[in-house]
């Protein structure tokens, strides 16, 4: 090889690594869905159907195709004009395959933190070593070869490229541990110092539902008397939490830390960090028995926090045997619930203490989540009148089964909601609504080996709406058949494979008054 050949070798590794960057550009997004866990991550790649994997041998067909006829029509200029005229088809297929995707945005927009850059510039490092490497193994096997017909098709290798894009990712995720693994202890470490030196009052809220929304009516209800801080949104990792820390500060009385838990020892590492002197468990159900594997497993890891905590709030279903802990329904709770198209009614009663209640927010489990952040601010040392008060303060989360007037129509918005006992309420509550009621929903996921069980359950519950919008390819055919078992109308049901489908049909069919709940809806990662 003379030097212009390496040279243009080089440059057309480097180029082709950058264009197949930008194809990783949504799988990257992805990726970050799932926690930057690589076997998940190929897990979905490489699951039976799915669409992503069926893009990229599609385009990886396109590819091989289009060198071919491209080198061949073009032959009578020599394999290597022939070679150069294809790499301009090329790039354009790739571009063109790359706008098609930046129209299907991901739910989740990727957020481009320092973590996702390094990762985005690790991956286009690898693609093009990966395409130099492979310019020059084409290049060597062709002067081996010798044969004209071999040097006019050499670079049809590349078109193999799309079909290892997720190898390379999760590759390029596993070289970054070796640097964000030590960073993220040492950003984890610098929150836990300032914790520790804070002297605030710091309280943890965990379970396997309901954990934002009582994150949330607590600040408020606490607002009344103290100055809190509360983890942002379901900032609810060690990751997430120091992040709140090291970029709000700790300038208050109390500081509420949301704690989540997808394995065993999540609720043990949070604990560390944080060191709760109070604690909220919400409950406990199936939610992510996919990845505990039992029930049991999932109670003892959420009752970690309540051994771990001095003072203790415990939901009914989440009774760790903590001894001295309130208990809901026998120390606190919320009586007498009402539904209603305007919200939710309700006695809160503390001790012997009972407070009547009002408030624009929806569903029979918002009432027990404010009873839920009512009890932790009577630990925290608020009275039952200051709580009265605060209570004023509370407002609807978002997604959590949030109310949105849109030109008439109503739209209950629980895409956030993933739990069984969550979906139970939000089709209850749909159903106090006058005028036409629908549901558009992909169904639920993470129950494991109750995931069948549950989404048939779950279908069965729309019988009698005036209509069923099923999203997605997968789990839709559990809840169609739970829905039509149950006795549900097949002329109510449609299964389309697109939210924006969803809306055309509603805002097709709907009109004023009428009401349409959007119940979980799953990013990407789960389709």
């Amino acid at each position: 090889m003379n030097l212009s050949m390496i040279l243009g070798i080089v440059f057309g590794g480097i180029f082709t690594g950058w264009l197949f960057s930008l194809v990783c550009l949504r799988m990257l997004g992805i990726l970050q869905q799932q926690g930057y866990r690589g076997k998940a991550f190929l897990k979905f790649c490489f699951k039976k159907g799915n669409l992503e994997e069926r893009r990229l041998v599609l385009l990886a067909i396109s590819l091989g195709l289009l060198l071919a006829l491209v080198n061949l029509c073009f032959c009578f200029l020599g394999h290597k004009g022939a070679n150069l005229v294809s790499a301009l088809p090329f790039a354009g297929v790739i571009l063109l395959y790359c706008i098609a995707e930046h129209k299907r945005a991901l739910k989740v927009k990727a957020n481009p933190t320092p973590r996702m850059i390094r990762l985005g510039v690790c991956n286009l490092i690898l693609l093009a070593g990966i395409g130099c490497g492979l310019g020059f193994g084409c290049a060597a096997l062709g002067q081996l070869i010798g044969n004209e017909w071999y040097l006019l098709f050499r670079f049809v290798y590349f078109a193999l490229l799309p079909l290892v894009l997720p190898l390379v990712i999760a590759f390029s995720n596993l070289l970054m541990q070796a640097y964000e693994i030590p960073h993220g202890k040492k950003f984890v470490k610098k929150a836990q110092n300032a914790l520790d030196f804070c002297g605030c009052k710091k309280a943890g809220i965990t379970g396997s539902f309901g954990k934002t929304s009582v994150k949330n009516y607590a600040a408020a209800i606490l607002s009344e008397k103290f100055r809190v801080i509360a983890t942002p949104a379901s900032y609810n990792t060690p990751l997430g939490i120091a992040r709140a820390v090291n970029e709000g500060g700790l300038d208050c009385d109390i500081f509420l830390a949301e704690m989540g838990a997808r394995n065993t020892g999540d609720i043990a590492e949070l604990c560390d960090l944080v060191k709760p002197e109070y604690a909220v468990v919400t409950g406990v159900c199936c939610q992510h028995l996919e990845t505990f594997g039992s029930l049991d497993a999932i109670k003892a890891e959420k009752c970690v926090l309540a051994e771990r905590a001095r003072c203790v709030v415990l939901g009914a279903s989440a009774d760790c045997g903590k001894e001295g802990a309130l208990l809901e329904g026998r120390d606190f709770g919320a009586e007498e619930i009402a539904l209603s198209e305007a919200g939710v009614s309700f006695v809160l009663r503390l001790g012997t203490e009972k407070i009547p209640v009002s408030l624009p927010l929806y569903g029979r489990h918002a009432a027990q989540d404010v009873a839920l952040a009512a009890a932790l601010c009577l630990q925290l040392g608020m009275t039952a009148e200051e709580i009265a008060r605060g209570v004023a303060n509370v407002k609807p989360v978002p997604h959590r089964l949030e109310r949105i007037d849109a030109n008439g129509l109503v739209i209950l918005d629980d895409s956030y909601n993933s739990n069984v006992a969550g979906a139970r309420d939000a089709v209850e509550t749909l159903n106090t609504f006058s005028g036409k009621k629908y549901v558009v929903t992909p169904g639920l996921v993470e129950l494991g080996a109750l995931e069948r069980e549950e989404n048939e359950a779950l279908g069965a519950s729309f019988v009698g709406l005036d209509g069923v919008i099923l999203v997605g390819e997968t789990r839709v055919l559990t809840l169609r058949n739970g829905y039509l078992n149950a006795g549900g109308d097949e002329s109510k049901l449609r299964v389309v494979p697109t939210l924006e489908k969803a809306r055309e049909i509603f805002a097709s069919e709907l009109s004023a008054g009428d009401c349409v709940l959007f119940l979980n809806d799953l990013p990407d990662c789960y389709r």
